[in-house]
């Protein structure tokens, strides 16, 4: 039976629990924390984390998937210290975000697929923490010269450990589309294969067609409303009340794409961002579940896709 890398260690799928699926604790720049830590308040991250997350485990969380990758500012100390506090397992990623180091666009998938590989089965910067998804992402006008290389190096370490891999996407531009092409050139299996961001608009067309190829919707951008012209948290959740109707509860996972305020800089950041999600890591167990269950979801489903679903994903069946 697979085992899942946490921050904390390996566990069992079955142990997993209620799941969301992608999350951060906070987001900057690759080397900011480093070079100019004073920009980024990371005690005032760890305090508001764990103050959050304890609420969201008394509710019933008990796993999120931090996909914050090196062009993210990924700070797996970080969030070793913030699992151990709250009780929530955290998994941390291998991979690239959008911000594609420069020279990774010069060479072949080969020479960075064993670097993903050794953050799997080594551990990230020294640390020992070992990543449990790869994530790879892709934007607006559909996946570039760099971000296809990331892409194949990503296929070729998830070949080698069986890792799974979740996606950043822009699905107006249908990119899933280009990543599910590209992956299977590669030989992935698509059972393992997570594309997120699958609810930023109201294509079915597109969403079915993805789901026709095997791989699992993440419906991860709740509240939502930060782009204008992308669904509100209610037509987000309408669209996986649709999915639910048409027989795919067991292919779709729910999350926020949040991270806590103080991850940003200024006050008056952090006060925005904090009216625009007052809910933080609980805003789908508060807001976006019941209002399924008034659309006539069972609990059931509910359970399918917020623990079911998490677990079947990472051990593959």
């Amino acid at each position: 039976m697979p085992t899942v890398n946490t921050v904390l260690g390996p566990i069992e799928p079955a142990d997993l629990g209620f799941t969301l699926s992608h999350e951060h604790l906070g987001t900057n720049a690759a080397g900011l924390r480093h070079t100019y830590p004073d920009f980024v308040d990371r005690s005032g991250i760890i305090e508001q984390a764990v103050a959050e997350l304890k609420v969201a485990y008394d509710e019933g969380l008990r796993t999120i998937v931090d996909v914050s990758t090196i062009d993210l500012g990924r700070d797996v100390a970080m969030m070793e210290e913030v699992s151990r506090k709250s009780g929530v397992n955290i998994v941390a990623a291998t991979g690239n975000h959008l911000a594609v180091p420069r020279p990774f666009g010069d060479v072949s998938p080969d020479v960075i697929a064993p670097l993903y590989v050794k953050e799997i089965e080594e551990g990230i910067e020294g640390t020992g923490i070992k990543a449990g998804i790869i994530k790879v992402a892709s934007d607006r006008g559909g996946v570039t010269q760099p971000q296809e290389v990331v892409l194949r190096a990503a296929a070729r370490a998830h070949n080698r450990t069986g890792t799974p891999i979740s996606t950043h996407t822009w699905s107006p531009d249908r990119v899933g589309d280009q990543q599910v092409r590209i992956l299977e050139e590669e030989g992935v299996d698509l059972n393992r294969v997570y594309i997120g961001h699958s609810n930023d608009d109201f294509d079915m067309d597109y969403l079915l067609g993805l789901l026709d190829k095997g791989v699992w919707l993440g419906l991860d951008r709740y509240p939502g409303g930060r782009v204008p012209g992308t669904p509100n948290w209610e037509q987000r959740t309408e669209i996986a009340k649709k999915l639910i109707d048409a027989g795919h509860r067991d292919r779709i996972m729910l999350s926020h794409d949040y991270s806590v305020p103080k991850a940003r800089h200024g006050a008056e950041v952090q006060e925005e961002r904090r009216r625009a999600n007052p809910d933080g890591y609980s805003f789908i167990a508060r807001k976006v579940l019941p209002r399924l269950k008034e659309l006539g979801a069972s609990d059931d489903d509910i359970h399918q896709i917020m623990v079911e679903n998490p677990r079947r994903f990472f051990e593959g069946s």
